[in-house]
């Protein structure tokens, strides 16, 4: 089963509340709140795509740039030591950080769906 759904680049998350009998959700990735909910998958769908176009509206008429989720740019936290590890372990590959993050990432995602 799947737990998100994507439209116009957004992905939204899909989850139900047993005891009000509705599927909800809100777009990821964003600092804006879009929000959408449905009593079938189907009005649900439905509630998404039109949260999200009411969105790009909004933007229009005030003239704001919609936001973008997932731009590329990751900031995380690890513990010194790994972070350690890891910028040795990149240097002796000759490779940058990020490359080298980059590279795991694929690696464990492409293992994962293998």
């Amino acid at each position: 089963m799947k737990n998100t759904m994507e439209y116009r680049g957004y992905i939204g998350s899909v989850e139900f509340s047993e005891e009000d009998e509705v599927f909800f959700g809100k777009v990821q990735g964003i600092q804006s709140l879009i929000s959408y909910e449905g009593t079938t998958a189907k009005a649900l769908i439905k509630d998404f795509h039109k949260s999200v176009d009411s969105y790009y509206k909004l933007c229009e008429e005030t003239n704001t740039k919609p936001e973008i989720g997932y731009k590329g740019s990751l900031n995380i936290r690890i513990k010194k030591d790994l972070h350690k590890r890891a910028a040795v372990y990149a240097m002796a590959q000759s490779q940058s950080l990020n490359s080298f993050i980059e590279e795991a990432i694929q690696e464990k995602l492409f293992s994962v769906h293998a």
